[in-house]
């Protein structure tokens, strides 16, 4: 038996508890009550009854959930609103959705009204996009009946059209309200006019325009190049269609934590609305109309308005017209322009002047050619004398032609975007700006030539004189004495191979030769750019092809890396290491390197130009091995490369791998293995954890780093890349987590298909966990790698637990750049960093 006060204490807690479900949809079984909801199943949109503003009438409406203020998106029953709060909401034995009062549920105060035939098993239901569907059967849009989006009321939502049907012949379109408390249709609409040869938005008030978008251009409506230069294209992107079915347009939003809206107010104002989730408020990211620019032929015909400009209402006549009341209009205010009368433009001579960056005039009176180009636009409107004007239809590819007739009107002139129109002008008004093409070539030519001649003698004198001050001067400041001794008296460094003899020379190049061999660092010639600079391709005289890395004036790497670079890979040579040819330091510094064709390995593993098959794979995994044996033990120096990554390995015509960028690579002593600094560098994700920690670096820590490379090229996977689906941090643990599974063929790359050897690749997989287990000590050497990953009779030790796989990456300072991304690669998408504090 339960005491009265624990009834009490139940009954209060199944009041207050509310339940963990919510309805988004109606049947032919159920009832939707004043009071009662539909929420949708992202819990973004509800649907119910509601009174706007101090009206007591009653509507049935959509509105976000759970908003501070009741947003109302969609009116269902505008017109016919109810007196009461005895509404239901209900889909009828016909299968329609009706609205009527619980008194006499049989007269509808509002229906779908649609045409129904047969058994009507239909439903309502309420979607995240705050679309109302009614289907039939099951959910799915081809069992769509009728949809709200089908009848918007002042709300403009993602994915809802606008626009023509031609089969049905129903015009979509966005009606204001008459009054925030009155949802029906007031005298301001938002729609795609079709009338004309090419559709327009507008801003109507009733029948009169109010504000013209434009045309669409390809990218977006010419009157609105917001949507393309700022911020608003980020946010969502505009869609146009224009087939045999329909005439329309929508947006979709980019983000889908962005929840943005468009309205049009009882006032005529078009607001795009954007939720701040940080101050609860809506935020306006556009508003139309907004000055007087924005308002219908505001300056009249063949005239242009500029918001930014301040007489004349900011208006202007177009090249070749006059104002044509002269200053003495009654009212004092601008009332178009019309043609010069010396003007001539009826096969006299004339032609097109370009005015940019401009909404194009209102098309009612344009004709659309489109399987004409631009040249051929050019030409078709001026062997018509009635021809005004053209532009472009399309700007993405510059397809499609149209022209103009008669006046041309509201048109009006932007900072940034818009599109380029071609005015018909007379021969007077082309060669106004051919002279004034002349004189803006002209005369920085004759300035030029006239410097020219005064330092000419000069510049030859002291030719010859400063090419030595620079090559002594600058080798002094940028190497230690015992450095300059390494240098030969003729600025040629002599690389040194492991017999003691001198195989290789890097030549110290004049500036004008690189200029000559880049065609002035040419665009063209561009092969990547990375933290210390630019990367070009050149071709020297005798037709040889040289990769030039030109260090930024403004690169963190200063005169020690360059120092480092050259004298370095001037001491190394393997062939698994790319070939350091010269150096240039007259006015900046330069560093040439052999041409690689195929550039970087990120390239190709990174869903690059093609696909590697794992045989190829493999080979250049051992080709990194070697080099990197090379570097830790059978060269001269004992090197630790500190930034060996997929980016860093470059590929040439025979897919051989070269190690290259080695800026930030330090020397230690023959029987050293590590070393300590204050200063760490190198790349996200391939940094060991001593190092990274505690500024520690030794030969292992370049193991680690083949550890994470040898996973990625198995993978086709960045270390970096998202793994939250898996569950894993990073490719590490991704990786570690099929092992312990007994599943590690699952993180080979999906494009092998079966192409592969399944020993093989599982071999790869265990020495790649060997080397990026958490302790240095236990990670196996160079040698030991190689040896492992070519012997099927060695058998590697079991791995421990690898390094950042339970504990997120964020111990890394602020970013810089530790590299060129490769000697002939693109840019990467890596990024680098140095810290500070070392241990």
């Amino acid at each position: 038996m339960y005491s009265a006060k624990d009834l009490l204490v139940n009954l209060f807690v199944l009041l207050v508890i509310q339940p963990c479900f919510s309805i988004d949809s109606i049947t032919a079984n159920q009832t939707l009550e004043d009071g009662e909801f539909l929420i949708s199943q992202g819990k973004i949109f509800q649907l119910g009854f509601f009174s706007p503003g101090s009206s007591g009438n009653r509507y049935i409406g959509v509105w976000y959930y759970k908003f501070p203020e009741q947003n109302v998106v969609w009116v269902a029953n505008r017109d016919s609103p109810m007196i009461n709060t005895s509404g239901v909401l209900a889909v009828d034995k016909t299968g329609q959705l009706v609205l009527f009062y619980r008194e006499t549920p049989q007269v509808s105060i509002w229906s779908s009204n649609i045409s129904l035939s047969g058994d009507n098993n239909n439903s309502a239901k309420l979607l995240d996009t705050g679309n109302l569907v009614l289907f039939k059967n099951t959910f799915s849009k081809k069992n769509f009946l009728w949809q709200g989006f089908d009848h918007p009321t002042d709300t403009y939502l993602p994915q809802m059209k606008i626009g023509y049907n031609k089969r049905t012949r129903k015009n979509t379109f966005i009606t204001s309200w008459k009054s925030p408390e009155n949802p029906e249709p007031g005298q301001y609409s938002y729609t795609l006019d079709v009338n004309g040869s090419v559709p327009q938005l507008f801003i109507y008030d009733g029948l009169k325009p109010l504000m013209r978008m434009g045309p669409w251009n390809g990218i977006t409506y010419s009157g609105v190049p917001e949507y393309v230069v700022g911020d608003i294209d980020k946010i969502s992107k505009l869609h146009y269609i224009n087939n045999e079915e329909e005439v329309s347009t929508y947006y979709i939003v980019n983000d889908t934590r962005i929840i943005t809206r468009f309205v049009l107010n009882d006032r005529g104002v078009a607001e795009r609305l954007n939720w701040n989730s940080e101050s609860q408020k809506w935020e306006a990211s556009w508003t139309a109309p907004d000055g007087q620019c924005d308002t219908y032929a505001n300056c009249g015909a063949f005239s242009t308005c500029n918001s930014f400009r301040v007489a004349d209402q900011g208006c202007d006549c177009l090249p070749g017209y006059k104002d044509k009341s002269k200053g003495d209009s009654p009212t004092n205010s601008f009332e178009g322009c019309v043609r010069k009368p010396e003007a001539l433009v009826c096969r006299n001579g004339e032609g097109f002047k370009k005015v940019s960056e401009v909404k194009v005039p209102d098309t009612i009176n344009a004709q659309l050619r489109s399987d004409l180009g631009i040249k051929a636009c050019n030409d078709f409107c001026l062997k018509n004398c009635s021809c005004t004007a053209y532009a472009t239809a399309n700007i993405t590819n510059n397809i499609g032609c149209l022209t103009w007739y008669g006046e041309l009107v509201d048109i009006r002139e932007f900072s940034d975007g818009g599109q380029d129109l071609y005015l018909r002008v007379d021969h007077g008004e082309l060669a106004k700006d051919s002279k004034k093409r002349i004189l803006k070539v002209l005369l920085p030519v004759v300035f030029v030539i006239m410097l020219i001649l005064v330092l000419a003698y000069w510049l030859l004198w002291n030719k010859k004189k400063r090419e030595r001050e620079n090559r002594n001067g600058e080798l002094s400041n940028y190497f230690e004495n015992d450095d300059v001794a390494f240098m030969e008296r003729y600025s040629d460094v002599h690389a040194t191979n492991e017999r003691g003899t001198n195989s290789t020379e890097v030549h110290c190049f004049s500036l004008s030769t690189i200029i000559a061999a880049t065609d002035n660092f040419s665009f063209s010639r561009k092969l990547g750019e990375g933290g210390f600079g630019t990367v070009y391709k050149g071709q020297l005289c005798g037709g040889h092809d040289i990769a030039v890395k030109r260090l930024s004036i403004t690169s963190n790497q200063g005169l020690e890396e360059f120092r480092n670079e050259i004298l370095l890979i001037a001491k190394l040579q393997h062939r698994n290491l790319v070939r350091l040819l010269g150096y240039c330091i007259q006015q900046e510094k330069m560093l040439i390197y052999e041409y690689l064709p195929n550039r970087g390995l990120d390239c190709f593993i990174f869903g690059g130009k093609s696909v590697l098959n794992w045989h190829t794979r493999f080979d250049i995994a051992m080709g990194i091995a070697r080099g990197m044996i090379y570097l830790h033990q059978d060269s001269r120096l004992r090197i630790i490369h500190r930034d060996l990554k997929a980016s860093n390995v470059l590929l040439d015509a025979s897919m051989n791998p070269k190690i290259s960028d080695f800026g930030m690579a330090r020397i230690v002593g023959s029987n050293q293995n590590e070393d300590t600094t204050r200063r760490v560098v190198g790349t996200y994700g391939y940094m060991s954890p001593e190092y990274a920690m505690e500024g520690l670096f030794s030969i292992k820590s370049d193991v680690f780093s083949f550890g994470v490379l040898l996973l990625e090229i198995i993978s086709g996977r960045r270390n970096s890349g998202s793994f939250n689906a898996e569950n894993s941090l990073n490719l590490i643990g991704h990786v570690w987590d099929r092992w312990l599974e007994g599943q590690p063929l699952e993180v080979v790359d999906a494009s092998l298909g079966d192409s592969y050897e399944v020993g093989e690749v599982l071999r790869c997989i265990h020495v790649g966990l060997l080397c990026v287990e958490e302790s240095a000590a236990v990670r196996p050497t160079m040698s030991e790698v190689a040896s492992m990953l070519c012997n099927e009779r060695t058998t590697p030790s079991l791995p421990e637990q690898p390094a950042f796989i339970n504990r997120a990456t964020g111990y890394f300072g602020p970013v810089r750049s530790s590299s060129s991304s490769g000697i002939a690669a693109a840019a990467v998408t890596e990024m680098t960093v140095s810290l500070s504090e070392g241990r």
